[in-house]
């Protein structure tokens, strides 16, 4: 803002002030307003359009016919007016009549009138009225101009909604292109339908006042502010996260980077020099970023402005002391949390009985938050660009998690239909639930085995609901992720007890932590310190314990007396060589042989295994299967590193096929090499979930699969319905001369026995 654009401002705002301050009615306030910013600006004529059960009407004007107010009304998007509310944008218009969207009204009487600037009246980031200028002479209004009638906007917004002059709930009924249903498409991370209001994880501050009494006082916040979030943003980079290298570190020099920008500072400051308070200093610079926003085409600017915008909520709520997330706030109706990115422990801070679906502008299949989720049951779609631009605070919301989709402010016609899919749903959900207390057994009597993947010690009360037989993979980095600090022993020891209490005579497989890559630590760094530049295939998991052996001693000794007196079974993941299963074994042989010493309660029985995902391992099973019990094969990880392919890249995501003739090659072969040794075989991952997959690999020869809960019903129905000898036969025909598409072959097949696999 220049030094005219300041006095100017302040000018119109000592003025204003004082007419707020009047006891005047409404109207009489804003037929001054009209004539104040008129004078000011020396422009013939000033005109205020509110928002009113949807229509824009002119409700005060200096220089158009006195008739027409209250009378000229027009849509969003009608006319010049129209489009400003529509596009919350700004215009500025030597010759009015030649813009495409001019519309003419007689009654007004502005057919003199050539030049034309008006700027959109924004509440709650949402246009609910339009200040416009207009002059005899053709014209373009000066920088400085149409900067002052941007704040004079802003005290406009707070002197009309106190008195009650517009619809606030038809306020949302528009926006930056927002004038009805919207669809919204990403990448599904965890499946499943949601109704619910949008509620993001930072809500928006919302500023009550305007004009500021201590200019003074207003200039000290925002320094005490700006340094507050400079401290922040700071502590972040020191965070092991944030220290990874690539895109993490790139996003956060960004943000150091408008955290110290000068420029931004300033354009606060002079806000403030206008009379505005901190708050509405700086919403009335983010709101000229986003009027910016909106015009960029290129999208490595955009995200950058996005950047600044997230700083710009940062620091509006430093200034007003409103830091909290929507979970310390309290979840008040069914809701569908927006937010860039989640960590676990944010997610487990919210009500479980509210919290319907999750919508990131970010994640990825990878992330620990979807892991929590899926746990959870909450459908989650990622991968949803310029998300927060399109979604308010409140907006009704339908999920489909299960086709890509998230519908923005539905039509009746559209719940209704969505509600018919979620009914359906429901009752097939209750189906599957009829068959808790059945065991899966094919059709030709041959018994599988369904367990379930936990992490959480509230997911173990699926055993009952599902009917599961075991829990086939138990994380425990979960409590890893969600503690500050590295959990004491004690704690561990107490969760793995808990978890097998409740699991009763069930076998529980507790999976090492498994750690690293993008299960980051902050309490946990490199010793050099460098990130990497490929972490899926990095430091994580079992090289991480074996070389902080502090970690897994303590692990093994929690998991040893937690077992006492029982059946013990441990799983060692990303195992790539013979020798890091020793190594990891021989941990637990020195925790056994300190407690045998000590005199405690040993396990009844301990069986190890091992997870498959890195490929090297199969060509190593013979040296391998006599030293274990069992072997999950992590389809996960395994399908990227067979491929070559990142999942948590979008454009790779869903580039290769679980069906893949690789894949279910590898599969088999695993299998037929473990034929002559004593181990059981499951597959673990989100492939056993899938009914067509899960129906491969039941031809493979796997007997044992370790599923989502919610999977389970539907895997037993399939179940039931297969003859896996005959499955058997056709897959090993199609693995030895695959079809073009094995996957729309394996769908008829099933079409023609009535096995439904969608």
């Amino acid at each position: 803002m220049t030094s005219g654009a300041v006095e100017a401002a302040r000018n119109i705002l000592t003025r204003l002030h004082e007419v707020m301050a009047s006891r005047s009615h409404a109207q009489a306030k804003l037929n001054t307003v009209v004539e104040v910013i008129g004078e000011c600006l020396d422009s013939e004529v000033c005109s205020i359009y509110l928002l009113r059960e949807g229509m824009l009407e002119l409700f005060a004007t200096r220089g158009l016919a006195q008739e027409a107010v209250h009378v000229t009304r027009m849509a969003v998007g009608e006319g010049l007016v129209g489009t400003i509310a529509d596009q919350i944008g700004t215009l500025n218009l030597a010759e009015a009549a030649a813009h495409p969207d001019f519309s003419y009204r007689p009654e007004t009487g502005e057919e003199k009138f050539h030049s034309f600037a008006g700027v959109p009246i924004v509440r709650r980031q949402r246009a609910v009225g339009v200040l416009c200028v207009q002059h005899v002479e053709p014209r373009r209004y000066e920088e400085v101009e149409i900067e002052a009638l941007q704040t004079v906007a802003m005290v406009l917004s707070e002197l009309i909604v106190n008195a009650d002059l517009i619809d606030e709930e038809n306020a949302g009924a528009f926006g930056a292109g927002q004038t009805g249903p919207e669809q919204l498409r990403g990448l599904t991370l965890v499946k499943g339908l949601a109704s619910g209001v949008a509620v993001f994880h930072q809500p928006r501050v919302t500023i009550e006042h305007v004009v500021a009494e201590d200019t003074e006082a207003e200039r000290q916040r925002v320094i005490l502010a700006f340094d507050k979030m400079r401290e922040q943003i700071d502590r972040m980079a020191g965070q092991a996260e944030f220290g990874v290298g690539g895109e993490h570190e790139e996003v956060l020099e960004t943000y150091r980077m408008f955290a110290y920008d000068e420029g931004w500072t300033r354009r606060i400051n002079e806000a403030i020099d206008s009379g505005l308070t901190a708050e509405a200093a700086i919403e009335r610079v983010q709101q000229r970023t986003r009027m910016r926003m909106r015009q960029i085409d290129d999208p490595l600017l955009a995200d950058r402005m996005h950047d600044l915008e997230d700083l710009a909520n940062r620091l509006l709520r430093i200034v007003s002391g409103q830091i909290g997330t929507a979970a310390s706030m309290g979840l008040r109706n069914d809701a569908i949390l927006i937010a860039r990115n989640l960590g676990p422990a944010e997610l487990l801070e919210y009500d479980r009985r509210r919290l319907k679906g999750v919508i990131l502008e970010e994640g990825s299949l990878t992330s620990h938050v979807v892991i929590v989720a899926r746990a959870m049951g909450i459908p989650v779609l990622g991968r949803v660009r310029g998300l927060r631009g399109v979604v308010r605070e409140g907006d009704q919301l339908l999920l489909d998690a299960d086709h890509d989709i998230a519908t923005v402010r539905p039509s009746p016609g559209i719940i209704e239909a969505f509600e018919t899919r979620f009914a359906k749903s429901r009752e097939r959900q209750a189906a599957y639930a009829a068959l808790r207390d059945v065991l899966p057994t094919s059709r030709d009597g041959q018994r599988v085995y369904l367990m379930i993947n936990a992490g959480l010690r509230d997911d173990i009360a699926n055993l009952s609901l599902t009917g599961a037989d075991g829990v086939g993979l138990f994380r425990t980095e979960f409590q890893f992720l969600v503690s500050a600090t590295l959990p004491q022993r004690e704690r561990q020891t107490r969760l793995y007890r808990d978890v097998m209490d409740t699991a009763g005579d069930k076998p529980v497989i507790f999976r090492t932590v498994d750690i690293g890559g993008d299960k980051t630590l902050p309490y946990l760094r490199h010793d050099d310190g460098e990130g990497e530049e490929n972490p899926a295939m990095g430091w994580r998991a079992l090289r991480v314990a074996l070389e902080r052996d502090g970690l897994l001693k303590a692990q093994a000794r929690a998991l040893l007396e937690a077992g006492a007196g029982r059946n013990l079974y441990v799983m060692f993941p990303m195992v790539a060589e013979p020798w890091e299963f020793d190594a990891a074994k021989a941990v637990f042989d020195g925790q056994l042989a300190y407690l045998k010493q000590q005199k405690k309660v040993l396990p009844e029985a301990i069986r190890y295994g091992v997870m498959l995902e890195v490929p090297a391992m199969a060509e190593q099973l013979d040296l391998l299967a006599p030293k274990i019990s069992f072997l999950s094969i992590g389809t996960n990880d395994l399908t990227q590193f067979l491929f070559a392919a990142d999942r948590s890249n979008p454009k790779l995501a869903e580039r290769y096929d679980w069906l893949s003739p690789a894949i279910l090659r590898f599969i088999q072969r695993v299998v037929r090499n473990l034929e002559d040794f004593r181990v059981d075989i499951s597959v673990c991952g989100e492939m056993g979930g899938r009914r067509l997959e899960a129906l491969a690999l039941l031809g493979l020869g796997i007997r044992r699969m370790s599923i989502t809960p919610a999977s389970v019903g539907p895997i037993k129905e399939l179940v039931g319905k297969v003859d896996l000898r005959e499955i058997g036969e056709a897959m090993a025909g199609w693995l030895a001369a695959p079809p073009p598409s094995l996957r729309a072959t394996m769908s008829a097949w099933a079409a023609e026995r009535d096995i439904h696999v969608d």
